[in-house]
């Protein structure tokens, strides 16, 4: 006679489960967990996340790239020459976020001629590579900062809507709402220099 193999069968054993497996399973989902919160906490406290609109700073950025700002670093320091900010142009909170490089603080002096920039009277060391400015526009007089003002300038000189015109004129630093700091894409990806 045979035995059945299908059926009831209340002689089985149940099969063990492991449990300090299922407890170190458990413990790396909730790590896990608590990374993700604080990660989410962390950006969207100190940083954010948006695109560039228009060619004002290439080569290193395009249209359309997306950057990521630190919103902290202003809180504990002041921006510096040479760093890349995004602000709202007079604080107007209905334009698009403006991408540009500070090239004087406040108290400093500004003009621009034969298409080189000076600061203080002496021409501004760039930090990347830019052509020859041809629209000095109100920089074509010595400007002096006040305060609470910074000069911008885009890197594409010749293609960009900066502090030379009054529209956007001198920055102060309360519409300034952070330092661009990385770059990405569908190509490329760094940090922004």
């Amino acid at each position: 006679m045979r035995r059945r193999r299908g059926g009831l069968n209340f002689g089985r054993q149940r099969k063990k489960i492991n449990i300090p497996l299922l407890k170190e399973i458990l413990s790396w989902i909730v790590e896990l967990m608590i990374v993700i919160v604080i990660a989410y906490v962390t950006v969207t406290s100190f940083g954010f996340r948006t695109s560039v609109v228009g060619q004002a700073m290439e080569e290193q950025l395009s249209n359309g790239d997306q950057i990521l700002i630190n919103k902290f670093v202003y809180l504990v320091s002041k921006p510096k020459q040479g760093d890349v900010v995004v602000f709202l142009p007079n604080g107007n909170e209905k334009s698009h976020y403006y991408v540009r490089r500070v090239i004087a603080t406040p108290g400093d002096t500004v003009q621009i001629k034969d298409g080189a920039v000076y600061v203080n009277g002496l021409m501004y060391d760039e930090p990347v590579e830019v052509v020859s400015t041809s629209d000095a526009g109100m920089a074509s007089e010595e400007l002096s900062l006040g305060a609470d003002e910074y000069f911008v300038l885009g890197d594409n000189r010749n293609n960009s809507e900066d502090s030379r015109y009054a529209n956007i004129g001198m920055v102060k630093e309360e519409y300034m709402l952070g330092k661009a700091w990385f770059y990405f894409n569908s190509k490329k990806r760094g940090f922004i220099r």
